[in-house]
């Protein structure tokens, strides 16, 4: 086909017409909103969790002339239909995931026949395999981080019937409770289980967290101080400020800050064996009189004021149903112009089933009653919810990966005296949380969130007339924009 070019008497051939690919939109599938559904289920009280199907049962009823046996019927469907049926399908689903075939017995070995029968040939259930491992009926012939790092080719990530029993019998009631001495029942043994085993993994810094690392073969002590140091820098702690540290461990960033900073830091945790610890560091750092250790729950905390306000990996434990309300007492506490610093480690909303096997077995052995520990965006709609304004936001869960393998070989380099004192069951049962937390963390599976948080004020000093300024409690451009990144710059 040719076509003549009007003004220049040139005959030009036509481009032979080019198909384009498919329109690009709508290619990826996302996720569903059952995982913000669950969240928002969780929120609310029990009252109105009971008042919903009951409205729907009278409208039922209502609408279909219906009797009591109709409401008593259209009350029950309500929560079958909504969540029990949901959780069933879900479990259902993850039986059709990453079955098939597997050689294992070149790395692992069975004390018991009859499991070893029932699984020869085929991938192992994970909830199986580690709670075989634990009690002594298998055995990883090699070391156990090396054996979980072929965890796709030897184990299933799907729910056993031990999965849904745990769910049902332990995790919903604690998720659903989170009172006070209900927390303190959960938490406050784990953490009085004795400082020498932490202490055995730990190392001397006794900082259960993320260190952050320039290089990975960098000492732990190194990376747990740069930590330390970096959370002072974002929240610009300086001398004289009142810091308090919500779920402060043993201590250590409440020292780290009264001795480099010359704060008047006050740390609060359910456990006595962490405060003795911090309150011994205390004394041998010469910061007593400008430090304060409170045993008791976060809801008791004296109704005082503070300039600068952390919590480091504390707020997992809070639960959904009280994340809120925890959010509103800390910003009570926080001084108009303070700076919130919050670090949260939490399954990523794209999740995988590996995350939520992992999830179940955490909760029931290493972290109970964390149900916080979820994605960053509900993390943010929380904090933005409770009247906080986000500054800052950095994934630090490489560095936690690292921090966790070293961990690992802490734990293995103290193995005799942790069975002598605690048993092989404990060291068996945290051999395993160690590796496979580490691969967790190395594949974004829990990712960990470092949050710098203000009052989100209706006005700033930079923004009204000099007079209307006094009153106004800070200004952005001089708190953020300066010379330093750490402290000021995004």
């Amino acid at each position: 086909m040719q076509q003549s070019t009007e003004g220049i008497g040139v005959v030009a051939e036509t481009l032979p017409e080019r198909r384009l690919p498919a329109p690009s939109r709508d290619q990826e599938r996302g996720r569903t909103h059952g995982l913000p559904f669950i969240f928002w289920l969780l929120e609310q009280n029990l009252v109105l969790l009971l008042l919903v199907p009951t409205v729907i049962a009278v409208l039922v009823t209502w609408g279909s002339n219906g009797s009591w046996p109709t409401f008593l019927a259209a009350w029950v469907v309500v929560p079958l239909v909504g969540i029990v049926l949901p959780l069933f399908y879900l479990v259902y689903r993850s039986h059709g995931h990453d079955g098939g075939a597997a050689n294992w017995e070149p790395f692992l070995k069975f004390q018991d026949e009859k499991l070893a029968s029932r699984y020869r040939g085929e991938k192992i259930p994970m909830e199986v395999a580690y709670e075989a491992y634990v009690a002594g009926k298998l055995e990883f012939l090699g070391d156990v981080r090396d054996t979980m790092m072929r965890r796709n080719q030897l184990f299933r990530f799907f729910f056993t019937w031990g999965d849904v029993k745990f769910y049902f019998r332990k995790f919903l009631g604690q998720k659903l409770m989170h009172s006070q001495s209900w927390d303190e029942d959960d938490i406050a043994p784990v953490y009085n289980r004795g400082n020498d085993f932490y202490n055995w993994f730990l190392g001397p810094s006794m900082v259960y967290t993320s260190g952050i690392f320039r290089d990975e073969s960098e000492s732990l002590e190194a990376g747990q101080e740069r930590k330390l140091e970096t959370i002072c820098r974002y929240v610009h702690m300086k001398p004289g400020d009142r810091h308090l540290d919500i779920g402060c461990g043993w201590g250590g960033l409440v020292n780290y800050a009264a001795v480099n900073y010359g704060t008047r830091s006050t740390g609060i945790t359910l456990a006595q064996e962490q405060a003795d610890w911090a309150r011994r560091e205390a004394e041998r750092n010469g910061v007593s009189d400008r430090l304060r250790i409170i045993v008791d729950d976060y809801r008791n905390l004296p109704s005082e004021r503070y300039d600068k306000i952390t919590c480091v990996e504390m707020a997992e434990h809070v639960g959904i149903k009280n994340f809120q309300k925890f959010l509103l007492q800390v910003r009570g506490l926080l001084q108009d112009d303070g700076i919130f610093y919050l670090q949260i480690a939490g399954l990523r909303r794209a999740w995988q089933y590996e995350d939520l096997v992992w999830g179940l077995f955490m909760a029931k052995y290493v972290f109970p009653g964390a149900d916080a520990s979820c994605p960053l965006g509900f993390v943010v709609s929380q904090v933005e919810r409770a009247g906080f304004e986000v500054h800052r936001v950095e994934n630090t869960g490489a560095h936690y990966a690292v921090t966790i393998g070293k961990w690992y070989d802490n734990w293995l380099r103290n193995e005799q005296a942790i069975v002598e004192k605690y048993g092989k069951r404990w060291f068996r049962l945290w051999s395993m949380f160690l590796a496979w937390s580490e691969m967790i963390a190395g594949q974004g599976s829990s990712a960990l969130f470092m949050l710098t948080l203000t009052k989100n004020t209706k006005n700033d000093k930079s923004t009204v007339t000099t007079e209307e300024a006094a009153s106004v409690p800070f200004s952005r451009r001089r708190r953020w924009i300066g010379s330093k990144p750490v402290e000021t710059q995004q």
